[in-house]
Formats: C-alpha cells, structure tokens, sequence
C-alpha cells in the first residue's frame, strides 16, 4: 500500500461512527468462524457489553492452520538472536507441527479449556509456540516478562492459579546471562497456588537443575510426543472466552490482570494489519519489542500471524548487540517491510551514533513504514529518523488495556499529513473525547483527560482477571459512560491527537497546569540531547516545579554544566517564565523498565524525597542511584 495515496479515513470511520456493529460484522469476515456470532454486539453483557456474542472460534486455527494450508511454505516467523549468534526461520507448516506436538504435551500434563498457563521466556520461538498452543487447547496463557523478580511472578501465579508453568534456563539481556530457573524456584516457594507441573526449555548457555516430580525437559517430551504421534487438535472455544491474562507492568499488590477475548481480539488485529500497518500476506513485519509485554502478544505473535504475514522474533537490542546498527542489519537482511518499535530504540540509536553512519553500510530497499509507540514520541526523533531512512515514521498511541492503536495514521488507508508529535487520530471503535474534571467536553486545543465513549472496540479488554469491580473503579467510575485513559493531552482544530502524559504528569506550577511532556518536547529539540524526562518536584512556595533529567550525545565535546544552561534557557524562551524551569541534570542513562518506558514515577519520588522501592521491571538498578546522587546535589 502507497503511503502518500489519498487516505480513505474519514470515510472509514464515518462508516463505523455512523453503524458500528454493521462495520465490526463486516470486518469479522476476514477470520474463520466455528460457529458464526448470533449478535455482534451485546449491550447486556459485561461492563460495557460483549463483542461476537454466540460466536465460535479458535485463534491458533486463525494464526496457523489455515496459513499452513494455503501458504505452508512461507515463513512465519524468522527468530534472528544476535546475542547468541542463532537464526532460524519456522514456515507455517512447521509451526503447526511445533504448536499441535506442543499443545499435546500440555494436555498430557493435564491441562484443559480453560486452565491458566504461565509463560516465563525469554525472547525464543519456543515462547510463541507455547502461547499459541495454549490457545490451540482453549488454555488461557498469562506471559509474565522473562527475569521478572520471584516475588513479582509469585503474586502472578497467586492470581492466576496456574496448572503448569513453562519457563526457559535462561535469559541474555546484551551479554548478560540471566538464570531463570532460581526466579521461578523462589517464586513457587513464595506462592500459595503451586503449579502441578512445569516445563523448561535447557539453552545452551546454561544448564537448569530440575525438581524431580514438578519439572520436565521441554526436549524430552517434545521427542515423546512425536515418537508417539501426538498432535492436539483445535479446540472450539466461546468469541468471549478469554484468550490470555496479562499483567499490567510494574504492579504492586495485588496485581491488575487484562483479560483479552478470543473473538474481538482477532477482528481488531486483523483490521489493523490491513488498515493501519499496511500490512498483506507474504509481508515481513518486524515488532521489536518482547513477547511479555502488550506489543509483543499482539504484534510479534498473533497479528502478523493471522494476517498470513511473516514475524520477525528478534532476541538483542537495538544499540550494543553489536552495535547501533542492529536494526539495519535486520531490516536488510531479512527483507522488512515495516518496523514497529519504542521511541526509546530510535532515542538509543541516536544518542550512539548522531550521523546515522552505521545505516551507511546497508541497503533497505523492502523498507516502507517505520512505526513508534509505547512512550510519547518527541517531535525531535520521528524528524530524525525520518530524514535518516526517508520513509513515514508514523507515532500512535494505545495501551496494555486496549490490545491495539487507540489513535494513529492508518497507512493502509493513505496515510494522513503527519504531524511530529501527535498520533494523528483516532482509529474506527474509538471515540476519543478531552473532557475536564467533572467530564464536560473541552474545546480544541485544549489540554484535559482522555476518555473513550463506551463501548470499547473489538480487542479492548472487556475486565480484570477475577475483579470485575476493581474493573468498574479503575477504568469506568470516573467519568460515567466513558473509558479513562488516565492519559492527559488535547486535539486541535484538524481533529489530531496530542498525547502530552499520564493526568499523573500534568504539574501544577502556581497555579498553572502544565505539562511536562511540553518540557521534555523542548528539551529534546536541543541539538546536544538524545534523551530525555521531565518531572515535578514538591516546592513549598509553588506547589511544584519541573525537574528535567537529559541524556546527552555521543562526542559532545560541551561540559555538562553548560548544555544544562541552555536547556534551562531554551524552555524559559519557548515555553517562558511560568514553566519555572530552574533545573536540568545530565545523566548517563535515564531509569526505563525492559520495555523502554521512563520511570518518571520512581524518579518524583526520590526528587521528592519521599519512600520508593526498587520497580520489579527496571532494567538496571544502578542507574536510580545515580539520579539519587544528583538531586543530593541540587535539590
């Protein structure tokens, strides 16, 4: 699909705004049905009400068999693993054996329709071939992030009660070997809910000791299963039963368990492949992200897969294996058509290598689209990589919650002008509104709360796992008839989307609401800074001010304190004085989770001097002792 064709958008979304279940039904064609939905959607049902009710179904079928029928040859998924030098590509064919001998693997250790399975891996095929055959047997898979603290996978397994747990040796994070096996030991030691079983995959690059009883060699019984000719078949499963439970990140307590449906959620991924990534068969896309988190179950798993394309399963990082040209290499060399990836790679890359140098010594010509999502993409890094690659470099928006683009540009409509620093807008199934406290309607160019007018689209989350009231005060009490993002930002007089942070991110300097997403936009745009966060720190006269933390470039041959004192007058002349901007602090890294998102929280905090724990997804603790360090010195 040609990017720069005239979109189809208004159309499209004036169709689904003007008949929605009409549209949803219409879109429901694109996958196989057991049993056809008696009602596309049933206002009586759940919170807000169900999607594809009556509706027969089973994901793996849509994922694989039905590809390994048409297109038994084309790869589904190329594993390429620059941290242990190992590529692999699996064609659909294959994957369906892989998935219906694991599945009978599953059942012979007694798991059911129904039963829970959790998924600790590390980013290896073997961790989307156990997903999809839990959804092969009509078993709900709930991935927990592969190093996740025991005490954190131990309140996972609490909640969902897994039957088995299936876990790899070991994980690499760059050259880091990061034992698995003694997390999942010491969380099963600190859980209630003791699985029956658990399978671990043996790596090479370390060797897991196995409880005799409880643990069984994937290997082992893979081999078994096959010598005795067991594959599982597809088991028929309810449009609304639940697929898989994810955990949002970084949870404390009692954690918050999105539960996403089997039908609603292939109709949406379906319809975005198509519309909003441009995406056909035989396409290679590439999501670089985990299959822990969101972007990985929709987008490294099963989007591309239901949508007959090929999925790259990458296992490195985007700077240091080997270097920032990682993503070239891939791109080049496995024929990428578009890559979905965090601000925060493009970030990295940027601060490593300014001059984009490394992408000299590859040709990408497959390349159409590269998409940005997971943290607020600044408008300094989409114009970077946009003149760096020469193609649309499109930012949108959505959450754990929602399963897929909240707002975005649909290239497989035509793309729209792109606008650096919004997500453009929003998608058919979203009517998004900017609303104040008490939830009246704000002007353009407003900023207040996002809210989406219910119901929710296909793929959004129709509940918690097992706390439908926690549920209804999360998500819906706020502002009755509307879905709180818990996002703060405004749309202008075009209809386009800003994203300007969480309503936790907006600071009140004074008296005035200001964003801080506003500030970092600034600070960004500094020639000197890769990276960078902004924070509000607790002020006895003002309430609070704005702290920003940046990471600066590769070579910059200016001293710190320097580049500090322009940031400090660069946001007092664009911005200008009722920022109260006193403060900018270069570090050498920011603190992020494993997904790439800032830990601002964490970071106000210890700006603020109050309590904090160590968040169980950070991805290196040493770097809050720096930030510590620095405020000592400031505040």
């Amino acid at each position: 699909m040609d990017a720069r064709a005239p979109s189809r958008y208004g159309e499209v979304y004036a169709a689904w705004k003007a008949d929605p279940a009409g549209f949803w039904g219409e879109q429901a064609k694109a996958v196989d049905w057991i049993t056809p939905p008696r009602a596309v959607f049933d206002p009586d049902q759940g919170a807000y009400g169900r999607w594809f009710v009556g509706g027969v179904c089973n994901t793996c079928h849509n994922a694989v068999d039905r590809h390994a029928a048409s297109r038994p040859d084309q790869a589904a998924i190329i594993y390429d693993s620059p941290v242990t030098g190992t590529k692999r590509r699996i064609s659909y064919a294959q994957l369906k054996e892989e998935v219906a001998t694991f599945a009978a693997v599953l059942q012979d250790l007694g798991v059911e329709k129904g039963d829970r399975v959790i998924v600790y891996m590390p980013m290896v095929p073997e961790a989307a071939i156990a997903m999809l055959a839990c959804a092969r047997i009509g078993a709900i898979h709930s991935v927990v992030f592969g190093g996740f603290a025991a005490k954190e996978l131990a309140t996972r397994i609490d909640d969902c009660h897994p039957k088995v747990i299936v876990s790899a040796s070991c994980g690499i994070e760059g050259s880091k070997v990061v034992a698995y096996k003694p997390l999942l030991d010491g969380a099963i030691d600190l859980s209630v809910a003791k699985p029956q079983a658990c399978v671990i995959l043996q790596r090479p690059q370390a060797d897991a000791s196995l409880v005799p009883g409880r643990d069984h060699d994937w290997a082992g019984l893979v081999a078994h299963a096959r010598a005795a000719g067991r594959q599982a078949d597809c088991v028929p499963v309810a449009a609304t039963d639940p697929l898989y439970v994810l955990y949002t990140s970084g949870t404390t307590g009692k954690p918050k368990g999105v539960v996403r449906d089997n039908g609603g959620h292939m109709v949406a991924l379906a319809w975005s492949m198509a519309n909003l990534y441009g995406m056909r068969p035989g396409d290679v896309f590439w999501a670089a992200s985990d299959v822990g988190w969101v972007v990985g179950h929709s987008y490294i798993v099963y989007a591309p897969l239901i949508a007959g394309v090929t999925s790259i399963l990458y296992e490195g990082k985007p700077v240091g294996t080997p270097d920032p040209g990682a993503y070239w290499r891939v791109i080049s060399e496995h024929g990428v058509n578009a890559l979905f990836t965090a601000p925060t790679a493009f970030r990295a890359i940027k601060k490593e290598d300014p001059n984009a140098e490394h992408l000299k010594r590859y040709q990408l010509p497959t390349f159409r689209t590269l998409f940005l999502a997971g943290e607020r993409a600044d408008p300094d890094t989409v114009v970077w990589a946009e003149t760096i690659l020469g193609v649309p470099v499109i930012d949108h928006w959505w959450q754990t919650e929602t399963g897929w683009c909240i707002a975005g540009n649909p290239v497989g409509l035509g793309a729209l002008p792109v606008k650096p620093g919004s997500p453009t807008v929003p998608m058919p199934g979203y009517d998004v509104r900017i609303v104040d406290e008490g939830g009246r309607d704000l002007p353009a160019n407003t900023m207040g709360s996002i809210v989406v007018k219910l119901p929710l689209p296909p793929g959004s989350f129709p509940t918690l796992w097992q706390q439908e009231e926690r549920f209804r005060e999360s998500y819906l009490a706020q502002f009755p008839g509307y879905y709180s993002t818990s996002d703060a930002g405004f749309v202008d007089d075009d209809g386009y989307l800003y994203i300007m942070g969480r309503t936790d991110d907006i600071i009140n300097v004074a008296g005035h609401r200001l964003s801080t997403g506003g500030m970092e936009e600034v600070l960004s745009s500094h020639p000197d800074v890769a990276e960078c966060a902004v924070i509000g720190m607790a002020d006895q006269l003002k309430g609070e001010v704005p702290c920003g933390f940046v990471v600066l470039k590769a070579g910059v041959n200016k001293r710190p304190d320097e580049v500090e004192k322009e940031l400090v007058a660069l946001v007092r002349e664009k911005i200008g004085p009722v920022a109260a901007f006193k403060l900018a602090i270069a570090v050498s890294r920011l603190p992020k989770t494993r997904s790439g998102k800032i830990l601002r929280g964490t970071m106000k905090k210890i700006a603020d001097g109050g309590e904090w724990s160590m968040p169980a997804t950070i991805d290196d603790p040493a770097v809050l002792a720096e930030i510590e360090e620095a405020l000592k010195d400031r505040r």
